[in-house]
């Protein structure tokens, strides 16, 4: 028979339970985030007022990083719901809609899902660009996050491609260009929360939008 001691069966519990706090934690910490820097801006929030808005820490906020890495952090989290950087195309919800054969649902999935997303973050959106204007660093990972940006939105045309969807007349180029400019969170902005647009109207305007766009061919 063994001497070996087994080790105690709720050291891996107790790990998994604190790496639960730790990511519940950083959640809220973003969460706080974006509503202060939406509603103050980057200048204007401290990390004092973002402690207090998620009820923690000023020390607990400094742990989960500096205020340029909250700011972009907080943005990936409202838009697509999860931090990370990599593709749009990768993510959970958005495979999910790319699987549905129906052509007209899915292209009803794509824009719920960007609606949705811009209805969370357009104001966070504005921030952003106002912080890149005055931070050196933050014009940086703006630029990048506008790179990757891009390469959705290629990845979007080339799966309407795809499903035929996409007049020959359309440049592909082209056409991620507009229909990154159409989507974007300025004319959610604009549409919605300045001219009073209901939501529904916004994804009906959205989807029909991108279908002329898309299968009527391209201006010569």
């Amino acid at each position: 028979m063994s001497d070996e001691i087994a080790p105690p069966a709720t050291r891996s519990y107790n790990s998994s339970l604190r790496a639960g706090q730790a990511a519940e934690t950083r959640r809220r910490i973003l969460e706080a985030a974006a509503e202060c820097f939406s509603a103050t801006g980057y200048g204007g929030t401290s990390l004092a007022d973002i402690a207090r808005a998620a009820g923690v820490s000023v020390e607990t906020v400094k742990l989960n990083g500096p205020k340029r890495d909250l700011l972009l952090a907080a943005f990936e989290q409202s838009f697509a719901g999860r931090e990370g950087r990599d593709s749009l195309a990768d993510h959970e919800p958005i495979a999910a809609i790319t699987e549905t054969a129906d052509d007209a649902d899915y292209l009803r999935g794509i824009v719920h899902f960007v609606a949705e997303a811009n209805r969370r973050s357009s104001r966070l959106w504005a921030a952003f660009l106002a912080a890149a204007s005055s931070d050196s660093v933050v014009a940086e990972e703006l630029a990048a996050l506008q790179q990757r940006r891009r390469a959705d939105f290629h990845t979007l045309v080339a799966v309407l491609t795809e499903r035929g969807m996409v007049a020959a007349s359309a440049p592909p180029a082209r056409l991620a260009e507009a229909l990154s400019f159409l989507v974007s969170p300025e004319s959610y902005g604009q549409l919605v929360r300045e001219s009073g647009w209901s939501q529904a109207d916004y994804e009906a305007w959205l989807a029909r939008t991108i279908i002329l766009l898309a299968r009527e061919g391209w201006p010569a």
